[in-house]
């Protein structure tokens, strides 16, 4: 698929985001003691994990203009 050249910047810096944001979650779940927090840490690596699967996939079908 055809992309202009910011829409494809716009997904890898959303992508980076991402990163960074599963990176911090599953940093502060093994530092955190109340499993409550534990479980939403979890939730929020795998989200992240499956959008960040996502825009792997747009990103290696786009060819920017």
């Amino acid at each position: 698929m055809d992309y202009a050249l910011h829409e494809v910047l716009e997904v890898q810096e959303i992508a980076t985001y991402k990163t960074l944001c599963l990176t911090k979650s599953k940093t502060m779940k093994g530092l955190v003691s109340d499993e409550g927090l534990k479980k939403i840490l979890q939730q929020d690596v795998d989200t992240s994990t499956r959008q960040l699967q996502e825009f792997a996939s747009i990103l290696s079908k786009a060819k920017p203009n």
